[in-house]
């Protein structure tokens, strides 16, 4: 079984992958417009709501964040992405790479808790992206983790 993140930016789909590419160096993998399905929309709403009446918005898209994979979507093209209830966690390599992630991510977005150190981590905070989507950013403490 694999459990997956998937996004929905409500519009700012592309946006939010450009953003990625950029301050995290994600890569596309796969990214599909509505205009370029295969299939008409099925009627009614599905879990991403009525096709958009821009055919260029993104239907699914996946990327990766270091081995991770993400998939995303444009959903309901309302453009009020809404992202509450979780957050992404991402490890830094050590506390420089930590503090250019956190300052990355943080563009245009909002810190939740500064980057600092604790009794878990030489350096944790928590920043809430430009499209809300909140992000703990952390480095790995080797006494704390034992299979390092």
């Amino acid at each position: 079984m694999l459990v997956q993140n998937y996004l929905f930016f409500d519009g700012r789909c592309e946006e939010a992958l450009q953003f990625y590419q950029k301050a995290l160096g994600a890569e596309v993998d796969m990214m599909m417009r509505f205009k370029d399905s295969p299939e008409p929309p099925q009627g009614g709403e599905g879990c991403a709501g009525p096709l958009p009446s821009d055919g260029n918005k993104i239907m699914h898209s996946s990327f990766r964040i270091g081995g991770t994979p993400v998939m995303a979507s444009d959903g309901n093209c309302q453009g009020k992405p809404s992202f509450q209830g979780f957050s992404l966690s991402i490890s830094a390599a050590d506390e420089t790479e930590a503090k250019k992630l956190f300052a990355a991510l943080g563009d245009g977005g909002q810190v939740q808790v500064p980057l600092t150190k604790t009794f878990f981590s030489p350096s944790f905070g928590m920043v809430a992206d430009r499209f809300g989507v909140s992000w703990m950013v952390h480095v790995v403490d080797p006494s704390q983790n034992p299979s390092q």
